[in-house]
């Protein structure tokens, strides 16, 4: 029988309940503080005299910077522990959001938004990490699922608080605001339990290593040769496949939803929809609400329904088939319409990396299998804003998100190199 979100939560221990909560408030924050950026776009621009192209490079760095702290704290989490690690990831992107809000030079910003891309990659890893460890096997794709649809909560928070800051106040303040996610590691701190699979591990690890280096060493050569695993027949094949995958979806995903604040509130003069602050935080607002939202959660339940590969691929070939669509939509409604079913689809797909992910690699490279393929497909779509932006200087922002279309089009076509893994029991 299937079960809602609701049930899921309710059939849960208290520590699972919390690991849930600690891993989708981590990946919320981090989509307040990484979209805080796009929301005040045009007001940075202007202030500190950037083009679209340099505006877009600037989250191109961050985008880099996320898929190598995915890389650095998914091997931190495995040393100093899950929860720790997501507390560090945390205070990273918080701590370096305020300091955004300092900047006086373009250079001064993207130090800081670099430093943010660490934290921001090193969250998905701890927090999905942590869920999949504490969360039983029938339950596990829908917990990944509501944890990774905490982002787009975390986006219509970013864009209601800025709508509201920039009423008042300047874009910095809509920065000094981003310091608040820091305050949450008090409450993972002392309420959330570390996992005992990772805890089991590294009390055995510390038993064999002891002083001998002799031992750890062997440890460590071990666990090199495991992570190697995924570069060799059987998993090889699934490995670039599942890279490739998101590395298109996130070119999409990037390339579009980092552009389509501006697209919106920018002159029609100069390729933007003209509307607003308070029309373009509604818009945005509804975009992540209805299309977001929803999208990320419904995964987990489509793919038990129909299969992982098939969900991947109707989640990315409606994308890449309502884009276009999108970018010659003039009127408030259409673009409404349009953004929240263009939002639905392509976004949604995110939730089955994790899940996905985890059944195909045995427990032994799981977590860091997850990393390199999520993370380092991060890193390869890192110039996702500065392509659009270059683009839509010359083209236009409407032209440029055709680009876009392409890369949901080519996902779907990497979807279909994937195993189906319904019902495939954790090794």
């Amino acid at each position: 029988m299937a079960i809602g979100p609701i049930q899921l939560v309710q059939q849960a221990t208290a520590g699972q309940r919390r690991t849930l909560l600690a891993a989708g408030l981590g990946w919320m924050l981090d989509a307040f503080d990484a979209m805080l950026y796009a929301l005040v776009l045009t007001h940075v621009m202007r202030d500190l005299g950037m083009s679209k192209a340099t505006s877009g490079l600037l989250y191109t760095l961050t985008l880099l910077a996320s898929g190598i702290g995915g890389v650095l704290f998914g091997f931190l989490a495995d040393r100093i522990g899950r929860k720790r690690a997501l507390m560090l990831s945390i205070l990273t992107y918080s701590i370096c959001s305020f300091a955004s809000g300092l900047s006086t030079s373009v250079l001064m910003l993207a130090g800081f938004r670099f430093l943010l891309g660490l934290g921001m990659g090193g969250e998905w890893n701890t927090g999905a990490t942590l869920v999949a460890e504490t969360w039983p096997t029938e339950l596990r794709a829908k917990a990944i699922s509501m944890v990774q649809s905490s982002w787009a909560i975390g986006y219509a928070l970013a864009a209601l608080v800025a709508g509201i800051v920039l009423h008042y106040a300047n874009w910095r303040m809509v920065f000094f605001v981003g310091v608040v996610p820091a305050f949450v590691t008090l409450w993972i701190q002392n309420r959330v339990p570390e996992s005992e699979m990772w805890q089991k591990q590294h009390d055995q690890a510390a038993v064999i290593g002891g002083p001998t280096s002799l031992a750890r060493g062997s440890l460590e050569a071990s666990e090199e040769r495991g992570f190697g695993m995924i570069f060799r027949a059987p998993y090889l094949k699934s490995t670039v496949a599942l890279l490739l995958l998101n590395f298109f979806g996130m070119f999409g995903w990037w390339g579009l939803f980092t552009w389509i604040p501006p697209y919106l509130s920018l002159p029609v003069e100069q390729g933007g929809r003209g509307f607003g602050v308070m029309g373009t935080t509604t818009l945005l607002v509804v975009l992540n609400l209805a299309g977001m939202f929803p999208g990320y959660l419904s995964f987990g339940w489509v793919a038990d329904h129909m299969g992982r590969r098939k969900s991947f691929m109707l989640y990315t070939f409606v994308a890449a088939l309502l884009v276009p669509l999108y970018a010659v939509a003039r009127s408030p409604g259409a673009l409404l319409v349009l953004g929240t079913v263009v939002a639905f689809f392509g976004t949604g797909f995110f939730s089955g990396s994790g899940i996905i992910g985890s059944e195909i690699f045995p427990t032994r490279v799981r977590a860091r299998a997850l990393g390199f393929t999520y993370n380092g497909a991060r890193t390869l779509s890192s110039v996702a804003p500065y392509v659009i932006g270059r683009v839509g200087q010359v083209k236009g922002l409407g032209w440029a998100f055709s680009l876009c279309a392409a890369a949901f089009l080519l996902a779907a076509l990497m979807a279909t190199q994937l195993p189906e893994t319904k019902g495939k029991q954790l090794e």
